[in-house]
């Protein structure tokens, strides 16, 4: 196991080096249309920050006033998708980004997409998208024993996933990249929480199209840019999770365009059991980071002092009655809120046609 100090302080120089440019330059142009359907009746929703990492730099979601649309604008570049990305998923936050994702009741919901899925479809070969250490595949098999799970991502966890026996295969790389390859192999693909972070949806869409079989099915689960706590909660939403998440599509535009190439959508929800109780801890916890050092990192200048960190401790001891209350409350109201505008999720499965 690698030490996480000095870790973090072999990475630092390569950090300060990027930073030292600023982080303008990690965004493109403003663009003044719509990156769905083209109108230029943009507002701005949210201006926001990376709340996870506390990585610098502020960033701005617009929405469509025509269609509903919600997308970063400006965008970030792909030298800022490598900067922000960088240390999340693997390396430096790679467990707690794991704790994060998989500790919120993630069996349960898997369970259930699992099982919505078998409503329609009992499928041989499915492939995961965005699967990362491929928790979906792991706990799906349980309730489709015949189902062969496959997994790709971009991150070496997909990687790891395959050689811990979690899928079958393991496919490094994009999608749109690796659909020619892939094509007509699948019986099911899903995007659990993955849409939302593509450059360009609707090639996401075609591509999954692509690696289908005819009657295969695709399901998506992605935050709802249209949930009432997005409006609530505002910058300390966590689904707007900025800087990663670019799109967010309206239902019923996802639907639409899904119904003009060549699908059928069979099943389409905005309430269910996709919701994911965190938007109370996670806004309470995003707010509290105003008042609390922010712990080692090497995109700071240097490491805090041991006075900054026995203040942060301090604070952090202090935070857990309020942030446990408001956890436990949500997990409990969770089955009420999931049938409410303030589910936070939709769950849409469409068969290609």
């Amino acid at each position: 196991m690698v030490d996480r100090t000095v870790a973090i302080a072999e990475a630092r120089p390569r950090y300060q080096a990027e930073l030292a440019g600023g982080v303008e330059r990690f965004l493109m142009p403003r663009r003044e249309d719509c990156a769905w359907c083209g109108s230029t009746r943009l507002r701005v929703k949210v201006r926001t920050r990376d709340f996870v990492q506390l990585k610098p730099g502020w960033f701005t979601l617009e929405e469509c006033r025509a269609c509903g649309h919600v997308f970063q604008n400006p965008r970030l570049n792909e030298e800022g998708l490598d900067f922000y990305y960088r240390d999340f998923y693997d390396g430096l936050g790679e467990e707690a980004t794991t704790d994060l994702f998989g500790g919120t009741g993630a069996r349960k919901r898997y369970v259930a997409s699992a099982r919505a899925m078998a409503v329609h479809d009992r499928p041989a070969k499915w492939l995961d998208v965005g699967t990362a250490h491929a928790q979906f595949p792991q706990i799906a098999r349980a309730e489709l024993p015949e189902t062969v799970f496959d997994g790709l991502d971009m991150g070496e966890s997909v990687e790891k996933a395959a050689e811990n026996g979690h899928i079958a295969e393991a496919y490094r790389g994009t999608l749109t990249g690796l659909a020619a390859e892939l094509a007509g192999q699948y019986d099911a693909v899903s995007m659990f929480h993955y849409l939302e972070h593509t450059l360009e949806q609707r090639k996401e869409l075609a591509a999954a199209h692509t690696v289908l079989k005819p009657g295969g099915h695709l399901m998506i689960e992605v935050p709802d840019p249209q949930c009432a706590f997005g409006k609530l909660f505002g910058k300390y939403w966590l689904p707007w999770f900025q800087p990663q998440h670019l799109h967010f599509a309206t239902m019923s535009n996802l639907c639409a365009e899904l119904a003009d190439t060549g699908w059928t959508v069979v099943h389409a929800s905005r309430t269910g059991d996709q919701h994911i109780p965190l938007d109370g801890v996670s806004a309470l916890w995003y707010f509290s980071t105003r008042f609390v050092p922010d712990d080692d990192a090497p995109w700071l200048p240097k490491r805090p002092s041991k006075a900054v960190i026995r203040a942060r401790i301090a604070l952090l001891i202090s935070l857990v009655p309020a942030l446990a209350a408001v956890h436990f409350s949500e997990r409990a109201l969770a089955p009420l809120v999931r049938r409410t505008p303030f589910s936070n999720a939709y769950r849409v499965i469409a068969r290609r046609t």
